[in-house]
């Protein structure tokens, strides 16, 4: 693939990954998760989990990267939200 095709797959990695951690430091910081769905966070790790498969299958990083971050923040906020309500 060529490498101007990679690199714009990683910007775009990096800014829809990156708009959940404010969401996951607020919840993290303030413990906080009243407003927060538990059954809209687990669909979307769960279709996060899907995207992160489906990228190691095509071996592209850019999905792989993205969706291994998105995940670990989603997955924060599903832990506080358990943890917390």
């Amino acid at each position: 693939m060529p490498l101007v095709v990679e690199l714009l797959g990683f910007a775009a990695a990096t800014l829809t990954s990156l708009c959940w951690l404010p969401q996951a430091w607020r919840t993290l910081r303030t413990r906080d998760t009243r407003a927060i769905s538990l059954w809209t966070q687990l669909l979307f790790a769960c279709g996060t989990t899907l995207w992160l498969l489906y990228g190691v299958q095509i071996l592209s990083w850019p999905v792989i990267a993205a969706n291994a971050l998105t995940l670990l923040l989603v997955l924060a906020i599903i832990v506080m939200k358990l943890r917390f309500g």
